[in-house]
């Protein structure tokens, strides 16, 4: 009897565990970049002698620079690698953040920010498209749910750290602790990160680029699963831009008291990732998308009519903000998995679009906020209208066919979609 040789399953170079960690950290960069900095926006404007629009400015340019470097560091990750593209992109991060604690004036200033969200975009490409590279289906989905939780530790307490250290030492001190979050970081990346493709510099041939993008554009599943993710974090990034503004401008707070604040919105998401993560082993990704669309639901009609019946108090602004934040945690892990998994060959250009769209959404938000006289009204304006359309866009997703490569990666119905075996 002839013995067969036993068939074994490659396993991924690096843990579930592992990938979320180092993910995390990455994704993180930009995020913490602007909660660390926001507190200090005030003090900011008044330390240059500049205007309140010109303070905003430093914060929708970072967002410009960031969304723009998405669409470099993506594909050139699928060309050159996940891990060579990385350390080049948080050099320049390391650099724009010693250019920030030394600037002299805010044009100054302006640039570093810019140059800071060109650094920090290789983070949100880069992880999601490594999580693509190693896992599919709920395993994807589990392993951006970890990711999202373990990332949104940091901006919880990133205000109250950066409210209290500017109180402190002064709003340089910021910029002290960027740079060495960019050294920490670049650190993890070198000991910890593997390498998950092959280089094939063919994929960055200008034709390919062209080919890869048009691909991505002219994908109505693409298109629609990365405009719900967009509308929704790009609201997230657009209240960022004036929620110091109100809470320390119009309600009063300090701002150490704004960072403890801003914990209500952080908190809501942490508790509705762990939710996530228990739901998500019961009833697969997809199923629980609408319970957290309802919750951006509420949240974006209780801001607009609580943010124009009298003159806000904390509750009154933080409030829906939570039940928003709540809701996101819902649907990111789901819709996240959905945007990458027909694109295996092009998951770093589909991870930077993606994430393009969604830093594009901050910008657009910010500046269209930008367009009223009261940062009241705005807020109660333009964040609940991004939440209505990203249901519009997922209820657009809801009716396209899955392409062939997601039939078996991502399963809208949740049928047959759980844990893997053990």
């Amino acid at each position: 009897m002839t013995a067969h040789p036993r068939k074994t399953v490659a396993r991924p170079p690096m843990s579930e565990r592992r990938i979320s960690l180092i993910g995390a950290l990455l994704v993180a960069v930009g995020p913490l970049s602007m909660a660390l900095y926001t507190p200090a926006m005030p003090e900011i404007v008044e330390a240059f002698g500049t205007t309140e629009a010109a303070g905003k400015i430093t914060l929708s340019l970072y967002f410009a620079g960031f969304a723009l470097a998405q669409l470099v560091c993506g594909p050139l990750s699928d060309g050159f690698g996940r891990k060579p593209v990385t350390r080049v992109f948080l050099l320049i991060y390391i650099v724009a953040s010693a250019c920030a604690l030394f600037a002299p004036t805010i044009e100054a200033l302006i640039a570093a920010r810019v140059l800071q969200g060109v650094g920090a975009a290789v983070g949100l490409a880069i992880a999601r498209a490594v999580v693509r590279d190693l896992f599919t289906s709920e395993r994807s989905a589990r392993v951006m749910n970890l990711l999202w939780l373990i990332l949104s530790i940091g901006p919880a307490v990133a205000p109250t750290i950066g409210g209290i250290t500017m109180e402190l030492f002064g709003w340089q001190a910021i910029f002290v602790l960027m740079l060495l979050m960019g050294i920490v970081i670049m650190v993890v990346v070198q000991i910890g990160l593997e390498e998950t493709i092959e280089r094939d510099v063919s994929r960055i041939r200008p034709a390919a680029l062209v080919n890869s993008y048009r691909t991505l554009i002219t994908s109505s599943y693409f298109m629609s699963s990365s405009l719900v993710v967009g509308f929704l974090i790009g609201a997230i990034y657009t209240q960022a831009t004036v929620l110091p503004f109100i809470l320390m401008g119009r309600v009063g707070l300090s701002p150490t008291a704004f960072g403890f604040g801003m914990l209500m919105q952080s908190g809501s998401f942490i508790l509705g990732s762990l939710v996530v993560r228990r739901l998500m082993n019961l009833y697969g990704a997809q199923r629980i998308v609408p319970i957290g669309l309802v919750c951006v639901a509420l949240g974006a009609v209780a801001m607009a009519i609580l943010l124009r019946i009298g003159e806000p108090s904390f509750l009154m602004v933080m409030g829906p903000v939570a039940f928003y934040a709540f809701g996101i945690a819902f649907i990111l892990p789901a819709m996240n998995t959905a945007i990458l998994a027909p694109f295996p060959q092009i998951a770093g250009a589909a991870a930077a679009l993606s994430g393009f769209m969604q830093m594009g959404g901050g910008l657009i938000g910010g500046t269209v906020l930008a367009l009223f006289a009261d940062s009241v009204t705005a807020m109660a304006t333009v964040v609940p209208a991004m939440g209505i359309l990203a249901i519009v866009c997922w209820t657009w997703w809801r009716t396209l066919p899955e392409p062939a490569m997601a039939q078996h990666t991502v399963s809208r119905s949740g049928e047959g979609v759980g844990p893997p075996p053990a």
